[in-house]
């Protein structure tokens, strides 16, 4: 494993990987551990957007939807010019969620020394994460969430990855940087496919 990271580590120098997923299907999980294993920084969309939206009292995504693109650009772009984060390649989660951001979002990264070279996909069905909304409902365990916690915007959320969401991860698909790994398994199994086949896209792009 650890040859395994330091390939992958040396081969992705200060660019991005980009992790795609239905809601709850593992995306900030898997993202956090994969930062903390390359020593990179992770950067979550909803993160970003949930907290935007708190300091500006605008609720953008309350219904479940994407918030609209040009608030999207203002909000997220700006972190791939920040200098604390220069130095470090970057993890991030569902960057750019609505087809045509895409495009902007690999320019600014490259523009900024952080190229995306690869996007990982958890693939997982619709009924699967409905399962994990239903029983994350009775453990409580996303805290206030409200995204987390209503069926109703849950499944507008699952809506807008079908129809906005897959055509980005069609477009990454042409452009030979998309990595598909079965979401439905062991959080460490998951895990360990994404790392197997970065090392193999590392190993590629090296010979």
């Amino acid at each position: 494993m650890e040859e395994k990271l330091s390939t992958i580590k040396s081969w992705l120098g200060t660019g991005s990987i980009n992790i795609f997923g239905l809601p709850m299907s593992g995306k900030d999980t898997q993202g956090v551990r994969l930062a903390e294993s390359l020593g990179a920084k992770f950067l979550s969309s909803g993160a970003i957007v949930r907290a935007l939206e708190k300091e500006n009292r605008k609720d953008y995504s309350k219904n479940g939807e994407l918030i609209p693109t040009d608030v999207f650009y203002e909000w997220i772009l700006p972190f791939f010019s920040r200098e604390d984060l220069a130095a470090y390649p970057l993890i991030l989660s569902s960057i750019g969620r609505w087809a045509g951001e895409e495009e902007k979002i690999l320019e600014v990264a490259a523009e900024n020394n952080h190229e995306i070279k690869a996007v990982v996909l958890l693939n997982i069905s619709e009924a699967d994460v409905e399962g994990r909304f239903n029983a994350s409902k009775i453990l409580n365990d996303r805290g206030d969430r409200q995204d987390d916690k209503d069926l109703a915007i849950f499944k507008t959320r699952v809506k807008e990855f079908r129809e906005k969401t897959i055509p980005v991860i069609q477009h990454y698909k042409s452009l030979g940087l998309l990595i598909e790994v079965n979401g439905d398994q062991l959080r460490d199994n998951v895990f360990n496919e994404i790392v197997d086949k970065l090392y193999g896209k590392a190993l590629v792009s090296q010979s």
